[in-house]
């Protein structure tokens, strides 16, 4: 469900309560078995793995393949061969820094004959700026990162947030910087209680601080509901459960209890959201979004820490005892672990990244996975709970989770081992027998062909055209004429999601989005044939390709090895050849501009292969 609007009750509190709750009483002791819980295949400790046995030693690269080519074996498949130079880094570029490769850097890297020339090619992109944007956004739908709110009277839009890109702009340089995981987590929940004297990583806050903010927030119900919706986005996102579900009763599948939800909701009771200023003071809370000051950042801090009783059903109209603020029980050794500091943020994120959570390290490697391969490990990225898949891989998870851990928590040490894995590498086509026996690649016989989302196939075409700026910094209005920067630095809304951003699976800001839907719809390719954006680029592109030099086969070439990477056969060259001969029109886009704009509609244009 696309942009959602919500007068009062956010989005995610609806849909969690409705698909995963039961009425019970709340408050009574589940009659849970704590021990048997704890076996649930997601909270058993990820141990060691031996690598595995394997008939064609010669083709596993990392440790990853090792796994994967036993898991083949098993199933009596057969790796396929490694992509082609120009497959390979196309997909690779892509994929670390959601941008195509120029001509120069793919004939460059066919040319290049050293044994390590893909290792420096992954190197290279992983030291790329680019590399950041491309994984904020991924970060952001699941911070569920947005500008304003869903609901809004008239003009008064103090609850927005005009500086929310200050946020997006940290997490962009917290992955350039290769800042461990767990400490990335951290920050995000409580770097000014971790760290007090850090006021450079303050703007980290706004992973909470760009919450949802719902009116008459004086009463207590209405608090209720922004505490509910805190503890969805922190527990899916960090631990890849739906702690929220608690709210009213105990969880009907996961061992959380209603004491566990009012225990974590506790920790943000004892905050507020504040706007700070730069001169350290709040800004009123009535100030309207274009008076804020331009250095004000959206974030939180403790405020009167307290527990919070257990409210029978969720109404706080029924209130049972109180609660200590604590930690989930089934990720503590015995009884819940208790907060004591202020509000127990800092303590809440430090048990997030302890070393002995069994959830952290492999929701984010199971992320990580999923942007890569276009699968995730564990179907459902943010549920491993009981009502959520087992992973196909277990042992790779596991054997995964722990090096990402000893290897200090590095994403960009993970991410380049799994590019450079053989797994990765593989072409998309494979055989027909391997396709017979495993139709779905549950095994990774091949890679998987992947749809590009909106960020990286805007900016594909920006930066085919030559129109693309590499500015970041405020965002832009994406429909805005002259908005050519990344599409990451564009505005996203709660109120009404940008239309061209919806049409492209962009998901509703409203609620955390465990991953991106694709889609392929009618009403997609009649933008590409109508937006006054697609046509300008198609222009610009047509500029370009005229400008090349050479004659019209030498500019159909230079136009595939922009867009595609490679070059055109002969019967595309022979077809483009043919229609720019056609006699010219005096109206509408010439022969050139229309062929570019052909080009850009195309699969391969929208495709990772």
């Amino acid at each position: 469900m696309r942009n959602v609007r919500v007068p009062n009750v956010p989005f995610q509190t609806i849909a969690t309560l409705l698909l995963l709750c039961v009425t019970t009483q709340a408050g009574e002791p589940a009659p849970i078995d704590w021990a048997k819980a704890r076996q649930h295949w997601s909270f058993v400790p990820p141990k060691a793995q031996a690598l595995p046995k394997v008939k064609d030693a010669s083709w596993p690269r990392e440790r990853v393949d090792r796994f994967i080519l036993a898991s083949m074996e098993a199933a009596d498949l057969t790796p396929t061969r490694e992509a082609d130079a120009r497959t390979l880094i196309r997909r690779a570029t892509f994929d670390l820094t959601g941008l195509p490769p120029t001509p120069e850097e793919v004939q460059a890297f066919v040319n290049d004959n050293r044994p390590d020339a893909y290792a420096r090619l992954v190197d290279g992109l992983l030291s790329r700026r680019a590399f950041g944007e491309r994984m904020a956004a991924m970060w952001l739908n699941l911070a569920r990162y947005a500008e304003d709110q869903a609901h809004q009277v008239g003009n008064n839009s103090s609850f927005a947030y005009p500086n929310a890109w200050r946020y997006r702009d940290w997490v962009i340089a917290a992955f350039n910087a290769d800042l461990p995981y767990n400490a990335f987590v951290q920050k995000q929940l409580a770097v000014d209680l971790i760290e007090p004297q850090n006021k450079a990583d303050l703007a980290a806050l706004g992973f909470l601080g760009l919450g949802h903010k719902l009116y008459a927030r004086g009463q207590l119900d209405v608090q209720a509901e922004e505490w509910s919706e805190q503890v969805d986005t922190v527990s899916q996102t960090f631990l890849g459960l739906t702690v929220a579900c608690a709210r009213c009763h105990d969880h009907k599948f996961d061992p959380i209890t209603a004491r566990d939800y009012y225990a974590m909701a506790g920790v943000f009771a004892s905050m507020q959201m504040v706007n700070l200023r730069p001169d350290g003071k709040d800004e009123d809370g009535k100030t309207l979004a274009d008076k804020m000051d331009p250095g004000t950042l959206h974030i939180v801090r403790d405020v009167n820490p307290h527990d919070l009783p257990v409210y029978d059903r969720g109404d706080v109209k029924t209130p049972g005892p109180n609660v200590p603020r604590g930690w989930l029980q089934v990720l503590s050794k015995d009884e819940p672990v208790k907060f004591l500091q202020g509000s127990g943020r800092a303590e809440l994120a430090r048990q997030i990244t302890d070393p002995t959570n069994t959830l952290t390290a492999r929701v984010m490697v199971n992320r990580v996975w999923d942007l890569l391969f276009g699968r995730p490990l564990v179907r459902t990225p943010s549920n491993f709970g009981t009502t959520g898949d087992k992973p196909t891989h277990p042992e790779l998870l596991d054997d995964l989770a722990l090096r990402f851990m000893q290897n200090g928590w590095s994403v960009k040490r993970l991410m380049r081992e799994l590019v450079m894995s053989a797994t990765y590498r593989q072409g998309s086509s494979g055989s027909a027998a391997n396709a017979q026996l495993d139709e779905a690649n549950d095994h990774l016989w091949r890679m998987n062909r992947r749809q590009l989302g909106i960020e990286s196939w805007r900016d594909a075409i920006m930066a085919t055209a030559g129109t693309l700026s590499r500015e970041g910094g405020a965002s832009q209005n994406l429909d805005a004429p002259t908005h050519h920067k990344r599409t990451i630095y564009s505005q996203v809304s709660r109120r009404e999601l940008n239309k061209t951003l919806m049409l492209f699976d962009y998901p509703d800001a409203n609620v955390h989005a465990a991953r991106r839907s694709t889609s392929t719809t009618p009403t997609q390719k009649l933008y590409v044939m109508n937006s006054p954006f697609i046509i300008e680029q198609a222009k610009q592109l047509a500029r370009r390709i005229q400008q090349s030099g050479g004659d019209d086969a030498a500019r159909i070439r230079h136009a595939y090895a922009l867009l595609f990477a490679r070059e055109p056969e002969a019967e595309e060259l022979a077809i483009a050849r043919e229609f720019l001969q056609q006699p010219a029109t005096t109206a509408g886009p010439n022969a050139w501009e229309q062929l570019a704009q052909a080009l850009l509609a195309t699969n391969e244009m929208l495709y990772v292969d």
